[in-house]
């Protein structure tokens, strides 16, 4: 009998500086002993200081990317990221049931870590009436939720109620990402249906004094992606991810690349 792969899957742009999306996505599915594949959704012209181009793919080569992919290889669990359009949204979300894929996390990627606009303002409608639902869980930070649910998040303790809010769009967790918050120590909200109940769990983070966190979202919901397709249960695989994280930022501080934000060094226990 031979060796089976954890099969990923990562739908998203690509980053032609390498820290964040579809490139931070595969370093992070390799780190964490997984098979990962891709699904580009957009081609991104940028670096550590800003997004300088976007080219557009086709929703109908998003589409046969898609599935080519799932009738040959197949998948345990996928991370979606940058998604553009409201046409490519749809593609999208019609072959994840096509394929009867559950395991989805949803990063609803709306801005760059450089301020760059990265979702069309008539797109946000599709996100969370097509996509949402069909996610397992969605991870915005505190800017996206913002955009989703029109409440602003002044702190911690406004979390849980923005979380539960997002959880009436229908995916099945929440993990409110508190990152945007001001001061040292901050924290992530997760929120999810257990059985007939509702749990919460508040992941607290002291915050690594450092530039590079360049894809840090990108990598974040990818390492949940990762250990779910691994078995991992939902609060675990948001734990052990947290904690690759902080352990990628951690080590990522010690380098410099470029002149803006850096990336975090995703293979931090490969090599020095």
């Amino acid at each position: 009998m031979s060796k089976k792969y954890v099969r990923v899957l990562t739908i998203a742009g690509s980053d032609s500086g390498g820290g964040a999306g579809i490139q931070a996505d595969l370093k992070t599915f390799s780190a964490l002993g997984c098979y990962g594949m891709s699904v580009i959704t957009a081609l991104t012209a940028q670096n550590t200081i800003a997004v300088t181009a976007i080219y557009e793919v086709s929703a109908d080569f998003v589409g046969s990317q898609i599935e080519a992919i799932m009738t040959d290889i197949g998948i345990d669990a996928v991370k979606i990221g940058m998604l553009q359009t409201p046409e490519i949204i749809e593609t999208v979300a019609d072959k994840l049931k096509k394929f009867n894929v559950t395991r989805i996390i949803l990063d609803p990627v709306m801005i760059a870590k450089s301020g760059d606009k990265l979702l069309r303002d008539d797109a946000i409608d599709a996100l969370k009436t097509k996509l949402v639902p069909l996610a397992e869980m969605i991870t915005p930070n505190l800017p996206e939720a913002s955009v989703l649910t029109g409440e602003h998040i002044s702190g911690i303790e406004d979390m849980t109620k923005i979380a539960v809010q997002l959880l009436e769009y229908g995916s099945a967790s929440v993990l409110l990402k508190g990152g945007h918050l001001s001061g040292r120590h901050g924290a992530d909200c997760l929120v999810y249906k257990d059985g007939g109940s509702l749990k919460t769990i508040k992941i607290k983070f002291t915050r690594i004094d450092t530039m590079n966190t360049h894809g840090t979202g990108c990598t974040l919901s990818s390492a949940i992606a990762a250990f779910r397709a691994r078995n991992y249960s939902i609060p675990d695989s948001v734990r052990a991810a947290h904690q690759y994280l902080k352990g990628a930022i951690n080590a990522g501080k010690e380098y410099s690349l470029g002149e803006g934000h850096g990336p975090v060094k995703h293979f931090f226990e490969l090599w020095d």
